[in-house]
């Protein structure tokens, strides 16, 4: 599987499966991506490839490693010291985003009040991922 930024100088691929495809609404992914929520999916290191050049790095935070790509600003990645061998890829850069579906809404306390969902996701509170309970 691929993808790649908008200007498609920062270019990757991964091999399947993937760990996780989640929706994250914290407030640090809204501002990276500039959205009310982004959905990632996780592969382990040794599962992808940076194929065309390697994206900017920025820490949003301690512990966590957001990627860019320095030409047109496309957020590609993060990664957190928490699952450090683990990257996380935005869905909506993949070549075919439909190929991956969210399972779960992670940081949903801080969900914006305005964006109601009705996907029958569950969602999880806080940092525990294995807190989850039903959406309401």
């Amino acid at each position: 599987m691929q993808g790649h930024c908008l200007c498609g100088t920062i270019r990757y691929e991964f091999d399947p499966p993937v760990l996780s495809c989640v929706s994250c609404h914290c407030d640090s992914c809204r501002r990276q991506c500039a959205a009310p929520m982004t959905t990632y999916f996780g592969v382990r290191d040794g599962q992808w490839r940076w194929t065309g050049e390697s994206p900017k790095t920025f820490n949003s935070s301690p512990g966590v490693e957001r990627s860019f790509c320095p030409n047109c600003g496309t957020p590609i990645s993060f990664r957190s010291q928490a699952m450090s061998d683990v990257l996380h890829l935005y869905v909506a850069t993949l070549e075919d985003p439909n190929q991956l579906q969210p399972t779960l809404h992670v940081a949903h306390e801080e969900r914006l009040d305005w964006l109601k969902l009705d996907d029958g996701l569950p969602v999880c509170i806080g940092p525990d991922y294995t807190k989850v309970q039903p959406i309401s």
